[in-house]
């Protein structure tokens, strides 16, 4: 049966600051909890006003700490950005804080511009195309093998999920190769989804931590009690994307009427393809989308997504989204 879990992207709203999304991370993380969902994930972002997770291992062990059993974790870390020996002491140290709830998420894009990107590593000599091989070193230093000839402490012998992130094709023959669970970006860039996770399931090569193939897609979620409330809901996310995308990044804004329909060809048609997996509507037109795509990809898990600007307006959602998926009343 497919599992439900959560990216959160920790969003700054207009009007808001960093200390409040991160108040409202632990309150989702015990909503999402609650619901029964899985995991919760955030992901590693770095000179992103409108983002409050870039120091990615900080917010898990906030959240870990407010929430009892659900798996918290990175979706992801990414690995140029840093030396496999310093995650490793990182993720390590939240698994003795939290033994047996923590996952680690695998990427390899900055998370950020060039020129960021730049500041973090102080040069640009780390190559993504060395990835396979970090993830390797990462795995030597949590299984305490001694190939490295370096003990990470803490960090050795940790009980750390490891996952490949990808959105092309990359990733997929990484954690085919590697025996590893993959997790596909399809909630914001799912034109390649499909083949990746053939490729993934072609060519997967069994494991120690894994016999087969496992893998987790994104996909985000409007759900209301009314379409146009949903539709409303979902043109804050429309409006993000369109301001990224034309260099005018910032904090999330409030949901805007009509916003869809005020834009031109083009942006529309740009919405449509990064925003193609997504459901949007009441619990009855969620569940038939959700169950559509999960058909469609077989998927092992869905992590769900979906900017909304009103917090509460965001776990009404992800409440009615477990319904739906449940085809029952969610437990909270």
């Amino acid at each position: 049966m497919t599992k439900l879990s959560l990216l959160d992207l920790l969003h700054v709203t207009e009007g808001g600051d960093v200390r409040r999304s991160l108040a409202n991370a632990v309150d989702m993380a015990r909503h999402a909890e609650a619901l029964g969902f899985e995991r919760y994930w955030c992901a590693e972002h770095h000179g992103m006003e409108g983002i409050a997770s870039a120091a990615t291992s900080v917010v898990i062990g906030h959240v870990a700490a407010g929430t009892e059993k659900i798996r918290v974790g990175a979706g992801g870390i990414m690995l140029p950005n840093h030396s496999p020996l310093v995650i490793a002491e990182q993720f390590g140290t939240l698994d003795a804080l939290y033994p047996g709830r923590i996952d680690l998420g695998l990427g390899r894009a900055p998370g950020s511009d060039q020129r960021v990107a730049a500041a973090l590593r102080r040069n640009l000599d780390s190559n993504p195309d060395a990835f396979p091989r970090d993830v390797v070193e990462l795995q030597s230093y949590f299984a305490d093998d001694g190939r490295t000839g370096i003990r990470a402490t803490p960090g050795a012998g940790a009980d750390v999920q490891l996952y490949i992130l990808g959105s092309s094709l990359f990733g997929a023959q990484v954690a085919a190769m590697l025996g590893l669970p993959y997790a596909f970006a399809s909630h914001f860039a799912p034109q390649a989804l499909d083949d990746a996770l053939k490729i993934y399931r072609d060519r997967f090569e069994p494991s120690a931590v894994l016999s087969e193939p496992y893998a987790i897609c994104g996909y985000n979620v409007f759900a209301a009690d009314t379409e146009e409330e949903a539709q409303l809901l979902a043109s804050s996310m429309q409006q993000s994307f369109v301001r990224l995308r034309t260099g005018q990044p910032g904090k999330l804004p409030p949901p805007v009427e009509g916003y869809r329909e005020s834009l031109p060809p083009q942006l529309s048609n740009m919405l449509d393809g990064v925003l193609s997996a997504i459901a949007i509507g009441t619990r009855d037109q969620v569940r038939e989308q959700m169950n559509a795509f999960v058909e469609r990809t077989q998927a092992d898990e869905l992590i769900i997504a979906g900017s909304i600007y009103d917090h509460e307006a965001r776990k009404r959602s992800l409440a009615l989204a477990a319904e739906a998926f449940a085809g029952e009343p969610a437990a909270a």
